[in-house]
């Protein structure tokens, strides 16, 4: 008896490895691909044809953050190494990745995975916010604790989004780490392609790490293996979303390394530059702060 115990525990143990390898590798394709940009800006819309309002959405704003900002470069001492790790990291993508996203999308209707992904999102609110406050974004930190509050409770721990549809409040950008250092001046320093981890930088692997000992997933009553067994679901679940980004990113390029390596710095940039309003513009009612694009008492009428 024990031993068959001990081979479901072993054989539950594995498959938790498998996808975290598998997370790992699309969480960092994502963050390059999202940005498309080789030497020029490339629109969202003819990069990832999006089949659902609410999830494309979540994809435009990523393609928006690189905007218009001219080609930013990144010192890139080590890329002979980078592009080892990058070619590894794209057969992973293609031969591993893809195939599995395929399979799970055929487990779930697409309303249950959009679903699964609102409640990853909502959990990750706390990060978010705290990154929100160091950084004075004021106006982002408000619409993130009331997207919370609605949506945690209303939304049924997160799987709905009556903020949104309800009351018109929409998600804001991201906030991570990465992005605070930037704000207070620290640079991109080097770049760097990690095996399964993908795009990043000096600064951008601290701020990752940061991140992740802040997850309040991770602070829940798991084990580190099921910690990152979680994660790897919801990279799982997010790729079986998305409707080949990353193909066409790398179909157009004629360097896939140089594409990608450009969009990263360039949608990072993006990020860090934008600015939002400062407390006193909001307790004074300066501005537009509290114009109908945050209504949060719209639901309940006039």
């Amino acid at each position: 008896m024990l031993r068959k115990n001990d081979k479901k525990t072993g054989a539950v143990r594995v498959l938790a490895a498998v996808l975290l390898v598998l997370s790992l590798t699309v969480s960092s394709l994502w963050a390059a691909d999202k940005g498309g940009v080789k030497t020029q800006v490339i629109p969202a819309g003819q990069i990832n044809d999006q089949f659902d309002a609410d999830f494309a959405d979540d994809f435009d704003n990523e393609f928006d953050d690189a905007g218009d900002v001219e080609e930013i470069l990144i010192s890139d001492p080590l890329e002979p190494l980078n592009r080892g790790f990058f070619w590894f990291n794209d057969k992973l993508y293609f031969y591993l990745m893809k195939p599995v996203a395929r399979g799970y999308r055929l487990i779930l209707p697409q309303s249950a995975r959009i679903a699964v992904g609102n409640a990853f999102y909502n959990v990750a609110t706390p990060v978010r916010a705290a990154n929100d406050v160091m950084q004075f974004k004021f106006k982002s930190l408000a619409t993130e604790l009331y997207r919370f509050i609605v949506n945690s409770t209303v939304g049924l721990g997160g799987l709905f989004d009556p903020a949104a549809k309800l009351a018109g409040v929409e998600k804001v950008d991201d906030e991570d780490f990465g992005q605070t250092l930037g704000y207070y001046g620290t640079g991109h320093g080097f770049y760097l392609v990690l095996p399964v981890i993908g795009p990043s930088s000096a600064r951008d692997a601290v701020g990752s790490l940061v991140d992740t000992f802040a997850d309040p997933i991770r602070y829940a009553n798991i084990t580190t293996l099921e910690y990152y067994g979680v994660k790897s679901f919801r990279v799982v679940n997010s790729l079986s979303l998305d409707r080949d980004t990353y193909e066409g990113i790398v179909r157009d390029s004629l360097d896939p390394y140089l594409f990608v390596r450009a969009a990263y710095a360039q949608r990072r940039t993006a990020q860090i530059g934008k600015v939002d309003y400062n407390l006193y513009d909001i307790l004074t009612f300066e501005d537009d702060f509290w114009d109908e694009d945050f209504n949060p008492f719209k639901w309940l009428g006039n």
